[in-house]
């Protein structure tokens, strides 16, 4: 049976590969810096179940000093020339597109088949695991056909991963980062005093006003948090189960999958999110960093009061 772990492995596997081109990279001054920060990736995802909470906690204290210290840095590594790019761009075009398509299909069609056929019958994949088993199945199939279909050099995905990879920095695990600090806030018990005072301030039986504090408290612990899969554990402890669901028997299946999507509000308006809003501003060179931000601001808003209105009108019919 195919397993989370195996996707973990995978995972690990480039991010050791990433290290070891780092380390073997003379024309990036900081490439000590980017091996010990990719090594360390990889050694959360390929033997994290072994390293125990202590392990795992000095290995996000050494992510966090290499970071901190300013110790890693971009790279430029060598793969395809510019001529070989544009002789494809010029020959190709938009057809070019069709591989980063093969990963989105995989997993969709690929997840309808395994759950809608009598394949899943098998039982080939982890249970409730098929999406990122087959997401990650549809990289592999994509890799796979770039190089029967375009014949690159043997190590380019590598290689274009790592440049990647580096442009993006420590923003890359950001967000893995802020969905573990959610957990800590919600075993803390921040969920149930943000409850309790939300509880003696909205009067009993206000649905829609305890909708609301929940929507647009989802956005504004996203925008702290900069992810709303750290803001969710907290407002769902505070308001979501104990109010919404058991209080006035709300679609827990309505209010999880909304509630999301009014935390992802707050991601389009915050720079905390850095690898959605300020990455790709320093990647592009705008000359206002917070430019991304500002251009999302009036597309969150009316998002944010239309999953406010959907969570009341759809998970209390």
């Amino acid at each position: 049976m195919i397993t989370l772990t195996w996707l973990y492995g995978l995972a690990g596997a480039m991010f050791a590969a990433f290290a070891v081109l780092s380390a073997s990279d003379r024309s990036n001054g900081k490439r000590f810096g980017n091996a010990a920060f990719w090594g360390l990736m990889a050694l959360s995802l390929l033997a994290g179940d072994y390293l125990g909470g202590f392990g795992n906690g000095l290995l996000v204290l050494g992510l966090a000093g290499l970071a901190g210290f300013g110790l890693i840095g971009r790279s430029n590594p060598p793969t395809t020339s510019d001529a070989e790019r544009e002789g494809w761009s010029t020959r190709l075009g938009n057809r070019l597109f069709l591989p980063a398509l093969i990963i989105p299909a995989t997993a969709l069609f690929g997840t309808l088949l395994y759950n809608y056929t009598p394949v899943g019958d098998l039982g080939w994949i982890e249970d409730k695991r098929e999406t990122y088993v087959l997401l990650g199945l549809g990289v592999l199939i994509a890799i796979a056909v770039i190089f029967v279909w375009l014949k690159p050099p043997a190590v380019a995905p590598l290689q274009e991963g790592r440049r990647l990879i580096d442009a993006i920095g420590w923003a890359a695990v950001l967000p893995q980062m802020l969905a573990a600090l959610g957990v800590l806030f919600a075993a803390a018990g921040v969920g149930t005093i943000i409850g309790d005072v939300t509880a003696s301030v909205i009067p009993d039986g206000s649905v829609f006003l305890t909708v609301l504090v929940f929507a647009v408290g989802m956005a504004l612990f996203t925008m702290i948090m900069g992810n709303a899969f750290a803001a969710f554990p907290v407002m769902a402890a505070a308001i979501g189960v104990p109010l919404l669901i058991q209080g006035y028997g709300g679609d827990p299946a309505v209010i999880g999958a909304i509630g999301m999507l009014a935390g992802f509000c707050g991601t389009l308006m915050t720079p905390m999110a850095a690898n959605f809003n300020i990455v790709p501003a320093a990647l592009l060179e705008l000359k206002d960093q917070y430019g991304v931000i500002k251009a999302q601001v009036l597309t969150a808003v009316p998002l944010l009061i239309g999953n406010i209105l959907l969570i009341y009108f759809l998970a209390f019919r």
